[in-house]
């Protein structure tokens, strides 16, 4: 996702710290001991992968990028009593990233449609870079995150360059949850609303993009049932077109830039 760096002419490597900003009015739940189980909420909460973080955002949970957000800044959201995810690319290649030359060419598919810096991953051999994505998790639990945003993890539904099947999926997904989990920190499951039912038993919550707008929200119900909160974002329609029914559901939902600065961040009221 981080490839609309390079299409706004931002690169790729500037910090992300935190930036100046007044205490938030929210009173956010303490953390539990053991792994983050967030449960239902109508909430809002935080996603910003560029640009300076906002830790004065009025939200008990960011959502920031793994290698560009410092240690100090999710520290400085844990003060202020947030739970932070730290949000990792697992199913597709970025070229910009400090680790990009590790992967072997084998492994990489088609171009990501409308992100031309990034590429698909051959989840079937995840062998052959399986460490790479290990190294990225014990980069997120070094910085004190207390969850995994892992994107991209559902290529089996896209036209990546490999025949991937979902059984391939479900296998690739479980992996991933259960190498965060042997961290210590929770996991999302991010979108793939056709494998929600399988995969609940594995993902501590969920974090979805644009169920409103494409009628898929009901898809993620299971976790709300299953006492595990989904985090729901909306690029294009009016909160007038959502925000009563992402309460009816029980689902936290903002509204945002496909970009994801800190702002616009636009709760439901």
């Amino acid at each position: 996702m981080l490839a609309f760096v390079a299409a706004l002419g931002v690169g790729p490597a500037a910090a992300i710290a935190a930036g100046p900003s007044p205490a938030p009015a929210q009173s956010c739940p303490p953390p539990s001991a053991g792994i983050w189980h967030p449960a239902p909420t109508t909430a809002p909460w935080q996603w910003q992968l560029q640009g300076h973080i906002d830790t004065g955002v009025d939200a008990c949970v960011f959502d920031v990028d793994a290698f560009e957000t410092p240690r100090a800044t999710v520290a400085a959201l844990h003060r202020r009593g947030a739970a932070v995810i730290c949000y990792v690319d697992v199913g597709s290649w970025e070229e910009y990233r400090p680790d990009a030359k590790r992967f072997p060419r084998s492994v990489l598919g088609r171009r990501y449609e409308g992100f031309p810096e990034e590429r698909w991953l051959d989840i079937a051999h995840l062998r052959r870079f399986a460490p790479i994505l290990e190294a990225r998790f014990r980069l997120c639990a070094r910085k004190g995150f207390d969850a995994v945003e892992p994107d991209n993890i559902a290529g089996w539904e896209n036209r990546t360059g490999f025949p991937l099947t979902a059984a391939d999926q479900l296998r690739f997904n479980r992996w991933v949850a259960r190498r965060v989990h042997a961290l210590g920190m929770a996991v999302a499951l991010k979108n793939d609303p056709r494998q929600v039912r399988p995969l609940l038993p594995s993902f501590d919550f969920a974090i979805v993009e644009q169920c409103f707008q494409y009628d898929e929200c009901g898809s993620y119900e299971p976790f709300v049932a299953a006492g595990k909160a989904v985090f729901e974002t909306e690029y294009e329609l009016n909160a007038g077109a959502y925000c009563d029914r992402a309460r009816a559901l029980d689902f936290s939902a903002i509204r945002k830039s496909y970009d994801l600065f800190a702002q616009p961040w636009l709760p439901c009221e």
